[in-house]
């Protein structure tokens, strides 16, 4: 890297719609620490003055799996168990339920019980962290400011000593595959630090040359091979390296470093093993290391603007220059203040930031704490739970205008097939399919784990591969419908098929045994297991319609669905059930809704109708606590009923009681996908595409050959408190749809859309209410007007791709 030029001073606090700023240094990495991340490396800024700490992560570092001292197994049954299944599914028919200890007996790995945990499962590891030990630093400092910019993805620390203000910059770059920081001041000669680094994994070596720290080792307990390099470069001063693995800067106008680390893990099954990392991790160092600073910075900076600023939102917030983030979260009311919304839309931006910063291609999905995790045994493995939270990490991904962000979910749910089938075969003897439980991780695990409550879920393929058919919907690219969607959605629709059970009770299909998350018994037929495999085959049967494939696998995949229990039924208190008998409580408080699949993310129940009533009832039961992630869900549930009001109700909820300072979301403890949930509810709150138009009442109809069509719902739950004056750009919509809205007492006075695929659009928007609508006009982005029509408040409007297209109201 060329020598870099010493920085300006830095200004004083500034009014920014996307600013996290504090005025003192973090105290704890839970609660206080920013995050920076470029999807496959994650860390945490600290913000000390004497001396500065950057937790490091690397998403692959992970124990278990292949090679690993226990064995690994996939979670997979050591041997086949002929008729375990079966017997259980009679034992729930003739006695209608079964306790979930006892499935877990007959159906979980007995190995567990002999080794006393899941064996080679494994955790997700702290790679450990650098330190910056500054001399001389001043205690206190003056001026002191440390921010995280959402829209540049920048880290900024900076303080002065009354005679030298000092700044330090950290940033996560994507396409440099580094995480950089530089050291300035605005005095020259100013800069001095020791740079050392901590490993978190035991028998690492550390060593230093020619200003390089090199950080090489290999887990204990399966031999995965990791190493880290950090280079140091200054201008002007001395650069000294220690015999103990140290570099030691004195007396310099400036100085950056640039750290990388990677892994000898691959997503191969079955070995999970690739090249060893030096190669990759020195070059990617020597890259960073030949560009200068600014180079480095301007390329980072384009990348991630080039995903965040898609999307634009004003709910007339205003953030006073005074508060600091925490203080703003502290002192947020609900909603009914500009700088509460300044909070909000602060929030809503940072959930989008987040997913930027934990999941790019080439990585590992965002798992339960996205890529950051300061502990080797943290929290629920930090693993990818599969009955909600890692599907919940990538809500935001299409309507938030991120859908790049969930290529590495979609390779992963890719790479969970070839285990899946072994587990499918293995457990369930089917010749066709695969599938996965609650719990995976980067080793293929689709078998069971131990919590007698949360080991048994195979509609998880289901709903893994929902998030793959979004993608078709939201963007139309039938070569990824055709490669990598269909066929995941095709074979996990052939396990059920192949495993769905004829209930003798009335004789539909039904899912045996079921488990509806993580309270009361298994049973036959619970209702988010129904919902899931409904949608997985509505899904598939539309998809094989638009490629224009498989129609035998179809006429089958259709049977089934109409002789399918749709797990949709209303209770004797107005409830929708949460099973298929009339098991649920008035009292019932449990953080798990899961029978709302149906509503969101599903598409089974439509706003209006005597389920969504029904889904409303039960919403209103549970009440509004829950863990973080359930608010979360909440929001999404109350956006889909279209109800405004009670959706910010609950993302004030999660502001008041679910959210740490540093805006992450706690379950307690961390847990991101209350980020990336809240985040999918504000997007929902303003648009909605999910609904069909112009189907067949039966719901195996045909989809047409480009697929279904869908209604864009504008402002379909706008709550009062956003309603006065606002406006959003970028947003998307099934359809291929990218979409603007201005509003004024929470009616829409502009609606903007472009057009990606030329699919017609088909918006609903009170402006088009019958029987008397608003005036308003449509016209092209040339301003020629265009032809369209409106019926029952729907507006049907032509389009061609690439066009954009306005509607305002009011008279020409």
């Amino acid at each position: 890297m060329r020598r870099p030029v010493a920085a300006a001073p830095t200004p004083g606090p500034a009014v920014a719609p996307d600013l996290l700023w504090y005025d003192k240094p973090a105290a704890g990495w839970e609660r206080e620490a920013l995050p920076i991340g470029n999807g496959a490396m994650g860390a945490k800024i600290f913000g000390g003055v004497a001396r500065e700490q950057l937790q490091l992560n690397e998403k692959s570092l992970w124990t278990g799996g292949p090679g690993s001292a226990e064995g690994y197994d996939h979670g997979d049954w050591p041997k086949p168990r002929p008729g375990a299944i079966a017997g259980v599914r009679e034992i729930i028919g003739q006695e209608g339920a079964m306790d979930p200890g006892e499935v877990s007996r007959r159906l979980g790995n007995p190995r567990y019980a002999t080794v006393g945990k899941v064996p080679g499962f494994g955790d997700y590891q702290n790679f450990g962290d650098l330190f910056l030990d500054v001399p001389g630093a001043p205690a206190p400092p003056t001026a002191y400011r440390r921010t995280l910019d959402l829209a540049d993805a920048v880290a900024t620390v900076s303080y002065s000593d009354g005679r030298t203000r000092f700044t330090r910059e950290y940033f996560a770059s994507h396409p440099g595959g580094v995480i950089a920081g530089r050291i300035c001041a605005d005095r020259p000669g100013e800069v001095s630090f020791t740079l050392s680094f901590n490993s978190a994994q035991p028998g690492t070596s550390v060593t230093a040359k020619d200003g390089r720290l090199l950080i090489r080792g290999a887990l204990a307990d399966n031999g995965l091979r990791y190493e880290g390099q950090a280079q140091v470069l200054t201008s002007g001063g001395t650069r000294t390296d220690t015999d103990d693995g140290r570099v030691v800067v004195t007396g310099a106008d400036s100085a950056t470093f640039v750290f990388s680390a990677g892994t000898d893990y691959a997503a191969t099954f079955p070995d999970y093993r690739g090249d060893d990392p030096h190669a990759r991790v020195t070059a990617a160092v020597d890259r960073a290391a030949e560009l200068t600073y600014s180079d480095l910075r301007h390329a980072h900076v384009a990348d991630h603007r080039a995903l965040f600023a898609r999307v634009r939102l004003d709910i007339g917030q205003h953030a006073p220059a005074a508060s600091p983030t925490d203080k703003l979260l502290a002192s947020y009311t609900g909603g009914a203040s500009p700088a509460d919304r300044a909070l909000e839309a602060l929030y809503f931006a940072y959930g989008r930031y987040l997913l930027i910063a934990s999941s790019r291609p080439g990585s590992l999905p965002a798992n339960l704490q996205g890529v950051w995790n300061d502990s080797n045994t943290p929290p629920w493995n930090a693993d990818y739970h599969t009955n909600i939270n890692v599907q919940m990490n990538y809500w935001p991904a299409e309507p938030t205008n991120l859908a790049e962000t969930a290529q590495p979910y979609h390779a992963f749910v890719e790479d969970l097939r070839a285990p899946g089938r072994r587990t499918a075969r293995s457990m369930f003897g089917a010749d066709e399919g695969w599938v996965v439980h609650q719990n995976t991780n980067p080793f293929g695990f689709t078998g069971v784990h131990d919590w007698p409550t949360s080991f048994w879920m195979p509609e998880a393929n289901g709903w893994l591969v929902q998030q793959l058919y979004e993608r078709y919907l939201f963007g139309r690219d039938e070569d990824f419908l055709r490669q990598t969607a269909y066929p995941a959605m095709k074979e996990a629709a052939e396990f059920w098929l192949a495993n769905l059970h004829t209930d003798p009770r009335d004789g539909k299909l039904v899912v045996s045994p079921s488990y509806s998350p993580e309270q009361g018994d298994f049973t036959a037929g619970a209702s988010m297991a129904q919902q899931i495999v409904h949608d997985l085959l509505v899904n598939v049967i539309e998809a094989s319609e638009v490629l224009d494939t498989d129609d035998e696998f179809r006429t089958k995949a259709k049977a089934a669905l109409v002789g399918l229990d749709p797990g949709l039924r209303i209770g004797s208190w107005g409830q929708l059930q949460e099973w298929k008998a009339d098991h649920d409580s008035r009292t019932n408080t449990h953080r798990h809704v899961s029978h709302l699949f149906a509503l969101h993310p599903g598409r089974q129940i439509e706003a209006g109708s005597a389920y969504a009533d029904a889904a409303r009832v039960s919403l209103t039961a549970r009440g509004d606590g829950g863990t973080g992630w359930s608010k979360a869900w909440k929001i999404n549930f109350w956006a889909r009923l279209r109800d405004g009001d009670h959706a910010a109700k609950m993302l004030a909820e999660q502001l008041r009681s679910s959210t740490l300072p540093n805006l992450w979301d706690t379950h307690p403890p961390f847990q991101i996908d209350g980020n990336f949930g809240a985040t999918a509810g504000i997007a929902e709150m303003l648009l909605q595409s999910h609904e069909r138009d112009g189907r067949d009442a039966d719901p195996a109809g045909p989809a047409g050959p480009a697929g279904p069509d869908v209604v864009v719902d504008v402002l379909p739950a706008l709550p009062s408190a956003w309603a006065g004056r606002g406006s959003y750009d970028g947003l998307r919509a099934r359809g291929d749809f990218t979409v603007g809205v201005d509003w004024r007492r929470g009616a829409a006075t502009e609606i903007r859309i472009a057009s990606g695929s030329g699919v017609t659009a088909k918006l609903r928007s009170p402006l088009f209410a019958s029987p008397r609508p608003a005036p308003f006009r449509v016209v092209r982005g040339d301003g020629k007007p265009a032809g369209h029509a409106v019926n029952d408040g729907v507006l049907t409007l032509p389009t061609r791709a690439g066009e954009r297209y306005r509607i305002v109201a009011g008279r020409q």
